[in-house]
């Protein structure tokens, strides 16, 4: 199956003020999502951010919810996302999800799985997961992949929405994302 873009929304996964430091590479997968969430933004692809218990963790990093015109927060005390009606009900008309954040074992594969056993298409970025131990996110990964999941790349996740070069969506994010030097 390929990520479509009438299909597909981004679901970025508590990336957070006080979490990032503690992450294994915290600030290259931060800098990975900001890079996502952009190119989501220019292909149409809504997005929505979720904060885990925001009050002690703190909220989503600035420079990532300043990426979208007006950012979609679901907090949650859940580590699922899906778990305790946390997500907006408007959500349910995507089938397609693609998801990235912090942490792959927790958070990211609670809501991993919930997402597949309500019948959705999820797509995990790989490159834009995170957590504390490297061992952890692989764990995580695999047990996603197992389950149902697609692990999937940045790349692979844009060059699937856009479907075809030589448009004019495919110059801009050609020449704001392909080339040089990518976090």
């Amino acid at each position: 199956m390929l990520m479509q873009p009438e299909k597909a929304a981004l679901m970025v996964i508590d990336i957070q003020e006080k979490l990032v430091p503690a992450i294994h590479q915290g600030d290259t997968l931060a800098a990975r999502a900001g890079w996502l969430i952009q190119a989501c933004q220019i292909l149409g692809i809504p997005t929505l951010f979720t904060e885990q218990y925001p009050r002690g963790l703190g909220h989503t990093l600035p420079v990532l919810t300043r990426l979208t015109e007006r950012p979609e927060v679901a907090k949650k005390v859940h580590f699922s996302a899906v778990a305790g009606g946390c997500l907006p009900r408007h959500w349910q008309d995507h089938s397609q999800v693609i998801v990235c954040g912090m942490e792959t074992h927790v958070c990211v594969l609670q809501t991993v799985l919930d997402l597949l056993h309500d019948g959705k298409e999820v797509f995990v970025v790989a490159d834009v997961v995170g957590s504390r131990t490297e061992e952890n996110r692989q764990l995580g990964l695999e047990r996603m992949r197992d389950a149902g999941a697609q692990i999937v790349s940045r790349e692979m996740v844009v060059f699937e929405l856009m479907q075809q070069a030589g448009t004019d969506t495919f110059k801009t994010i050609s020449k704001q994302f392909l080339v040089g030097d990518q976090p």
